[in-house]
């Protein structure tokens, strides 16, 4: 009777501790770190073939920088064609893709791509950490991809290239903006913080409502900074006005003004009205081909 008491004690004493393990917020001793850096993270966008160079010329007039090649390819695991550059800003990458055929699925829906250290290291991290791998790494034309899904409907795609790319560091980090809802935030932020080896920087569950487009009221906003660059949930509650929700990216600019002067040249419109909140001034703009982002400048005290 004694020895099974003490079984009994012992066995739940392990499950008490195995099951402490997972709810540890932020724990970023599960999987390894395989960030490389937030400029080799990539904002997705997809536009018409017909507005593909028109969006590239806008984002260069508005943004500066460089571009890569501009080539016709096959990025996907199953057959298709896309016309396919990369734009290397000063405030952050963009991938773009104007696909020829139709988008095979679920391509279109990743918000971001994320270059890895070793694709299999984190493909299991991802697993581990709480994520889905909805597309299995498979061979591009630089090397291999995979699309994940994060607790909470987030898709991101992790890439690796078979020759390691070297681009400069940026001038401001962009920050990823990502909508979920409250019964699944903490879940998201959990997975998140062990997959990147993040930190919260704030949490702040009073924000201005006037971030989402509704003044009156407050939400939760949590930003967190990782080798991955910087990422901000928004918690709501999915009642949204337009444009808030459709902005995939937040660029930090020098001067909001200067650079909305050059959007309105540039052929872009401004959707949201500059307003300010959170020690930033901010307002959304549309690309043409229908990209549309948040921009902000940094307001000092």
């Amino acid at each position: 009777m004694r020895l099974v008491r003490a079984l009994a004690a012992t066995t739940f004493t392990i499950l008490l501790i195995v099951g402490m393990v997972p709810v540890v917020v932020g724990q970023q001793t599960a999987t390894p770190n395989v960030a490389v850096g937030p400029q080799y993270d990539t904002t997705h966008v997809y536009v018409s073939a017909d507005d593909f160079d028109r969006f590239i010329v806008s984002v260069l007039a508005i943004f500066g920088g460089t571009t890569s090649k501009q080539v016709v390819a096959t990025v996907t695991p199953t057959p298709s064609s896309t016309i396919s550059q990369l734009i290397l800003t000063p405030v952050g990458s963009i991938s773009v893709f104007g696909y020829k055929t139709p988008v095979p699925f679920p391509f279109g829906v990743e918000r971001t791509g994320y270059l890895v250290s070793d694709m299999d290291v984190a493909v299991r991290a991802a697993r581990v950490t709480g994520a889905d791998v909805v597309v299995t790494p498979f061979d591009d034309p630089i090397g291999k991809d995979a699309i994940i899904q994060w607790p909470g409907g987030v898709y991101t795609q992790l890439y690796w290239h078979t020759t390691p790319p070297s681009y400069k560091p940026l001038e401001t980090i962009p920050e990823n903006r990502v909508y979920v809802s409250s019964d699944r935030a903490d879940s998201f932020i959990r997975s998140f913080l062990s997959f990147s080896k993040g930190d919260i920087v704030s949490d702040d569950d009073r924000a201005s409502g006037i971030e989402i487009g509704r003044p009156r009221d407050t939400y939760r906003r949590v930003r967190i900074a990782s080798n991955f660059g910087k990422l901000t949930v928004f918690v709501t509650d999915g009642q949204l006005p337009y444009p808030y929700g459709r902005e995939v990216t937040g660029y930090e600019v020098t001067s909001l003004a200067e650079t909305l002067a050059k959007a309105k040249g540039a052929g872009a419109t401004i959707l949201v009205a500059p307003y300010q909140a959170d020690q930033r001034q901010a307002c959304f703009v549309q690309f043409p081909g229908g990209y549309i982002a948040e921009i902000h400048s940094t307001v000092k005290k």
